[in-house]
């Protein structure tokens, strides 16, 4: 196997788990860290490390603690997990408001709010107290500066006794929910809210669908007349289509307008006599400049006068 980069090359952090009622093992878990250099760079990416192998009960205060005991208290900002940002988030957008959104202007800040609010009320409660990872997660912990995440991978490459380890969730059973079958529990009884938050929620969900809704046949009406991006405007039974979003409208004007113009130029010379006009008014040209080459060489002979050489 071909050596990493030095700058691509994992170090491991072990910790220590520690045994639980239900599996009375202590345990050792690693964890791989390194500078964070994703495909799409971003300003916060020499103080932040990737961290691959996080544990299936992974959490912010979890990572916490643990980077506190190796380098010191504020030094950790925060933790983003990749199993996170590949979750969809539910929409409540019509599918007219979908096409249409690029042509939304921005709202007031107080607009702003409220609307918020009303996409939050319309989400349904969540039915787990706390999230579980798969195996093998990745995440990318935030630092407080580049220095402080050095220091991170300095403090990880330096455990080497077992007795060192890092334990791991030590100083957070007051801040985090409990697993097991406290956490079973509190799922079943979560999956089953009450009347009251269902409809209180699908009136939510309604307020804001019809919004969106509104606002997008709005749009369309007003943007009922611009073509597409062909050009053209279609014309359907019971109306017009929605249109195209404004900057393809402009495109697709800008295309017609060079397509008309470079028809117009291959038409110049199509027929017979426009080809003769087209030669005549060339030799009409040269004859002219021509002629006022052979002024100008006069003009100058005038000036300097007869030359005389020396004898």
């Amino acid at each position: 196997m071909s050596q990493l980069p030095a700058s691509e090359e994992f170090v491991a952090l072990p910790i220590s788990i520690p045994s639980l009622p239900s599996y009375r093992v202590q345990a050792t878990h690693y964890l791989y860290l390194r500078r964070n250099a994703p495909r799409i760079p971003t300003a916060d990416d020499s103080r932040s490390l990737y961290i691959a192998n996080v544990p299936c009960d992974s959490t912010e205060p979890h990572f916490r603690a643990l980077f506190s005991s190796l380098i010191g208290a504020g030094r950790f900002e925060g933790i983003t997990f990749e199993q996170n940002k590949k979750t969809p988030k539910a929409s409540h957008e019509p599918a007219q408001a979908t096409r249409l959104a690029g042509h939304r202007k921005r709202k007031r800040d107080e607009d702003e709010t409220k609307i918020a609010k009303d996409e939050a009320a319309a989400e349904l409660p969540s039915t787990w107290t706390r999230q579980v990872y798969e195996s093998g997660s990745c995440a990318v912990a935030l630092f407080a500066d580049e220095k402080s995440a050095e220091h991170a991978l300095k403090a990880a490459r330096k455990l080497k006794k077992p007795k060192n380890y890092p334990v791991w969730g030590e100083g957070v059973k007051d801040k985090v929910s409990a697993l097991g079958s406290h956490w079973l529990k509190a799922h079943n009884k979560l999956s089953y809210p009450g009347n009251d938050i269902v409809q209180a929620t699908m009136d939510a969900y309604f307020i804001v669908f019809n919004r969106k809704e509104k606002e997008a046949a709005q749009l369309a009406m007003r943007l009922r007349n611009e073509p597409d991006e062909d050009g053209f405007v279609t014309v359907t039974r019971g109306g017009r289509a929605a249109p195209a979003r404004r900057n393809e409208a402009e495109e697709a004007k800008q295309k017609m307008l060079e397509r008309e113009k470079k028809k117009k130029d291959e038409m110049a010379d199509f027929y017979r006599f426009q080809q003769r006009e087209k030669r005549k008014a060339e030799q009409t040209e040269m004859l002219k400049r021509f002629e006022e080459d052979k002024q100008k060489v006069r003009a100058m002979k005038e000036k300097r006068g007869k030359f005389r050489p020396e004898t």
